[in-house]
């Protein structure tokens, strides 16, 4: 461990700031080897091929080889950037339909059958819900023109409390429908389970709707057959956990009343940062991030990263990096074919709520970490009382902040502090660019494509096979009707001896709800007998 003195030189020689931004990075409590590149064999050119990767991702080359995609979520707030005239068009003509719309519903040129917009719904999952989420809970505030309200998961009870809120304020609700392909399954149930509250209300769900989806797809084509108030694009070349800048999440921004135009300046000004290379190497914040990464945990995730906020309004910071983080990096063989099980685990808090929390064990536990502070410098707008003589509550804050991240260091827990001005849109812009670039560098570094998902894609392909494994079930039973089977009896009806497991969990699923009119009788769940009692259920 360093001496206070000897940690103020580190500070003062590797702290990466971007004063255009009031944006800085501290790694001085990482304990980073000093001459970094060369001190690890083959990092240097490991940093080398980071570089090339990011300039070979914003000229337009395919670097998502397994998909022959181009990556282009970087031209979003720098559209001159995009390889074709067409591409640059397209995402200027975007922003701006996107302000302009919002404009419109704002005054109520854009209005429901009834009345007036006063909320938003927004319909999608993973980065078509996280992103948007995030900003709307880093960016609201109690002048915003309209409120924002969620449903990211196929979940009926949380749908059934999302309009519980809403109430009868559903005539006054717009609905964003967010999918590329249009056939997510969780968000089409959610768009599906939400054109049938707007009809229970007598109203229909065209006049309320609007999609963000891939020209021609599954969704654009509902909207435009069904005349849905209008359709916004979603391009193959920007992946859903990197298209908060895109339509996906400017347009909830902008209906919300948040400035889109700073969110994409922030992140145009730190893509300039963080796209620099030469001189010392944690100049760069973001490579100072993937650095630092690659450093903690041997070029292999073996430390997690935890995500410690000092700002109730940056709580979801980490539920979004774990999308972006984990996503992108969590994968089981490299670019060359090699098994290599990369990626870093991602969770957090908010500070100071982490010390009531898991501070414990991160200062005396397992040492499988490290810590990322976001410290935010402007406690709020105007002045705060004092809780003590010559303090406030934000001063506390800090100190919890300084408190915990000393006490981290002295038993030998590094950790990371990226201090920004105040919450805004620019700077929330920064660091949805700041995390992007960085999670590039270490991608490139450690080899791995990040900007595919087969793991994701494997799970819905399971997810389907069980569907329709309990179509089979449902069809079984209502041939047999008041017939009651045991699950290994019903395994074995519908040919599938060796998924009993998977059929006993549907059969307690279908038996728990009365939507298919499927009872159990009997204890154990070895012993239970299921049955149906009509074949019109």
């Amino acid at each position: 461990m360093k001496s206070a003195r000897q940690l103020w030189e580190v500070y003062r020689q590797t702290l990466s700031v971007v004063p255009e931004l009031g944006l800085s990075i501290d790694t001085s409590r990482m304990d980073l080897p000093e001459s970094l590149a060369e001190s690890l064999p083959g990092l240097a050119d490991r940093i080398a091929r980071a570089h090339r990767e990011m300039a070979a991702v914003e000229r337009g080359d395919r670097v998502n080889s397994d998909e022959d995609r181009m990556v282009g979520h970087y031209w979003l707030r720098a559209p001159e950037l995009a390889p074709t005239p067409e591409i640059r068009r397209a995402i200027e003509e975007t922003v701006v339909r996107v302000k302009r719309f919002a404009g419109e519903v704002h005054v109520g040129k854009v209005r429901g059958e009834r009345a007036t917009f006063t909320d938003v719904l927004v319909v999608g999952i993973g980065g078509s819900a996280l992103g948007p989420q995030f900003v709307a809970q880093a960016l609201a505030s109690a002048a915003d023109p309209m409120r924002t309200h969620f449903i990211d998961n196929t979940d009926p009870d949380g749908i059934d409390r999302v309009f519980t809120r809403l109430g009868d304020g559903i005539e006054r609700t717009l609905t964003v429908v967010i999918s590329k392909s249009g056939g997510t399954k969780e968000t089409r149930n959610g768009m599906l389970e939400a054109g049938a509250r707007y009809r229970a209300a007598g109203l229909a769900f065209a006049r309320h709707a609007i999609a963000v989806t891939g020209d021609g797809s599954e969704l654009d084509r509902t909207a435009a057959a069904e005349g849905w108030i209008d359709r916004f694009p979603m391009w193959d070349w920007v992946g859903g956990r990197t298209s908060e800048l895109s339509a996906v999440g400017l347009l909830p921004a902008a209906l919300a009343g948040f400035d889109v135009d700073g969110l994409l300046a922030g992140a145009r000004t730190c893509d300039v940062a963080t796209r620099r290379e030469g001189g010392p190497l944690l100049a760069n914040p973001a490579l100072a991030l993937a650095l630092s990464w690659y450093v903690a945990g041997d070029g292999r995730g073996t430390k997690d990263m935890v995500i410690l906020p000092y700002k109730d309004r940056l709580e979801l910071l980490s539920k979004y990096l774990q999308q972006l983080v984990m996503e992108s990096l969590g994968k089981e063989r490299d670019r060359d074919g090699n098994v290599v099980h990369q990626g870093i685990a991602v969770y957090g808090n908010k500070g100071s709520t982490d010390q009531h929390a898991y501070v414990q064990q991160l200062r005396d536990g397992v040492q499988n970490f490290f810590v990322t502070f976001v410290e935010v410098l402007r406690d709020r707008a105007g002045r705060s009382p004092e809780v003590e003589e010559g303090v406030t509550s934000g001063d506390f804050l800090s100190g919890f902040l300084q408190g915990t991240r000393r006490a981290l260091y002295e038993n030998g827990r590094g950790s990371i502090t990226i201090t920004i001005p105040t919450v805004e849109a620019r700077t929330i812009g920064a660091l949805i660019a700041l995390y992007e670039r960085a999670v590039g560098f270490y991608a490139a570094m450690v080899n791995v494509n990040a900007y595919h998902q087969p793991g994701v894609e494997s799970g819905k392909r399971a997810a389907g096979a069980v569907i329709a494994l309990q179509r089979s079930i449902l069809g079984a039973l209502r041939v047999r009707t008041g017939s009651a089977l045991t699950v290994e009896e019903m395994a074995g009806a519908i040919g599938a001896p060796d998924e009993a497991e998977v059929v006993l969990k549907i059969l307690e699923h279908l038996a728990a709800n009365p939507d298919h009119g499927v009872r159990a009788s009997g204890s154990g769940p070895f012993d239970r007998r299921y049955a149906i009692d009509s074949p019109s259920v």
